[in-house]
């Protein structure tokens, strides 16, 4: 019943990252060592074919942080379900980049 997604490795990285609990575009950088040319485009896609969702932070936080604003990115259902197949086909995934247990969500 379930098509396999037709996911990019790349697009599969993102998505294991995010699920491990990076969720801006620089710590995904950081956590992949994709280039910002490469992470951001992805998760546009990914936001697009409804994978992954976005919010920008309050102004407030990040000006008490001095630092501009960041842009959080969270797993939908559909992302965690593709995630899942994923993970079948490109099984080192998960230990290239281990998920954290995430409480709040």
């Amino acid at each position: 019943m379930a098509i396999e997604p037709k996911l990019s490795h790349t697009a599969a990285m993102i998505l294991q990252t995010i699920h491990a609990g990076q969720i801006y575009g620089f710590s995904l950088m950081e956590a992949t060592g994709l280039p910002s040319g490469t992470v951001y485009p992805a998760m546009r896609r990914l936001e697009r074919d409804g994978l992954i969702v976005s919010k920008w932070e309050q102004q407030s936080i990040a000006d008490a942080e001095q630092r501009p604003l960041r842009k959080y990115y969270k797993l939908t259902r559909t992302g965690v379900t593709t995630l899942e197949a994923m993970h079948k086909r490109y099984p080192l995934l998960e230990r290239l980049i281990p998920s954290r247990e995430v409480k709040n969500a």
